[in-house]
């Protein structure tokens, strides 16, 4: 079994991290739902001056200190709404404006049920990184009230003698805004951008679109290197609409603008869908789970179109003869493609292992390791779902896979392991 050198860095669940959302009240409804909203509306408008000073002043005085530019959220939140309250078209004064938006308002905290599944990708700006150390950014998942998982993010620091730090986060976390419509983008495609004075640490990506209700659920992220040689972050995840499920792709080139684009073809409507960092034989490569249990190498022409593929892995060995998947992209050695992958066995117990696919052809299955690499064990069992240890990606530094996983469905733990390590463990022609 490969030798896991533990970092002591633990994240967890935090309901002290907060952003303002949009507090719906059937706003967007018809009949007696927008009657009410109506009704609320016509009775802020009602109140004299005086009184909308003093409530507008209190609730900046409750909550302006615990949300960055709060006045400008309640205004954006004021021009969303208005359309659909039915007021006379005689402006409203600013102040009235504010309070009407903060009616529709709610603090919401994003990550205090749990913080689980990361991935990991090198940051785009690597300046001023002496030599063996790299910049990164991780993608986590967080989980709030009413279980809705949203798309957090920690930028860090990795040295070449297996030491991380990550950067404080900001005071203020904030949403990313949806932009508007492009002409040329397909009706389901959803672009947004980062707040211009947020850090990409205190930027949390909430779902947008129906098919994305109750989540954005565990990023796969990694760094693609287009056919021009340039390299653009893009991450499968799953869509989940609190009944149905389905892959789509967040893409970025800078971590400020992104676009979520839902996976077309039979193969999206499964999840744990994991891209290739480029293309193999001029085509787009998968590793997805297209039948609950087993995994299948699948090829497209377009990135946003997946159908079908083969028959890869099935579980072989007794830690993971419930199922196999994906644990991220596979990871480019000399030696082939290193799939990280997890396994479910016994009492539903998760654990990680490692497959090396031939580089030419991934098709071909080189080695895997016949024990896990990582399970959970000890204090590392207990949380919201007992025995997992979950991870949706790594990446190389140096000689050793830098390793972020998931605890539990609770909170993220943090692991080098030797690649050197990792290939002995394996039983070769698998």
């Amino acid at each position: 079994m490969a030798n896991i050198i533990q970092h002591p860095l633990r994240l967890r669940a935090d309901p002290t991290r907060v952003v303002v959302r949009p507090f719906h009240l059937a706003w967007q409804a018809s009949g007696p739902d927008l009657e009410r909203v109506q009704r609320l509306a016509r009775d802020i408008v009602a109140l004299n001056p005086r009184n909308v000073r003093a409530e507008l002043g209190f609730v900046l005085g409750d909550f302006g200190g615990r949300h960055w530019q709060i006045e400008r959220v309640f205004q954006d939140r004021f021009d969303e709404v208005e359309p659909r309250l039915g007021l006379c078209s005689k402006p409203l004064k600013r102040e009235l404006q504010l309070l009407i938006g903060a009616y529709f308002c709610h603090e919401y905290s994003y990550a205090a049920a749990a913080l689980m599944n990361p991935s990991v990708v090198r940051h785009p700006d690597q300046s001023g990184m002496p030599d063996g150390s790299v910049r990164i950014i991780l993608s986590l998942r967080a989980v709030g009230e009413g279980h809705i998982s949203t798309i957090a993010f920690r930028e860090g620091i990795i040295t070449q003698d297996r030491e991380l730090t990550l950067l404080s986060q900001p005071a203020f976390a904030t949403t990313a805004m949806e932009g508007p419509h492009r002409d040329d983008k397909p009706e389901d495609v959803v672009s947004l951008y980062r707040q211009r004075d947020s850090s990409l640490s205190g930027t949390v990506i909430f779902p947008i679109t129906e098919a994305q209700r109750n989540g954005l659920e565990d990023l796969r992220l990694v760094e693609f290197q287009r056919d021009s040689g340039k390299s653009e972050w893009i991450g499968t995840y799953t869509a989940y609409s609190g009944r149905d499920i389905r892959s789509e792709l967040l893409r970025t080139r800078d971590f400020k603008d992104f676009t979520l684009t839902p996976i077309k073809g039979g193969a999206g409507r499964n999840k744990g869908m994991a891209l290739f960092p480029r293309k193999i034989d001029g085509q787009f490569c998968m590793i997805g789970r297209q039948d609950g249990k087993n995994l299948y190498l699948l090829r497209s022409d377009t990135i946003d179109h997946w159908e079908g593929g083969t028959l890869l892995l099935e579980p072989r060995y007794p830690w993971e003869f419930v199922q196999i998947g994906n644990c991220g992209a596979p990871i480019e050695l000399d030696e082939g493609w290193l799939l990280l992958t997890h396994g479910v066995g016994a009492m539903r117990k998760y654990a990680i292992g490692a497959v090396l696919l031939d580089k030419i052809d991934p098709s071909k299955v080189i080695g895997r390791t016949t024990d896990p690499i990582l399970s959970a064990a000890d204090e590392d069992r207990e949380g919201y779902v007992p025995n997992v240890v979950y991870t949706c990606g790594a990446i190389r530094v140096g000689d050793d896979i830098f390793l972020p996983y998931g605890v539990a469905d609770s909170s993220v733990c943090f692991a080098f392991v030797a690649i050197s390590e990792i290939l002995a463990a394996m039983n070769l022609a698998a």
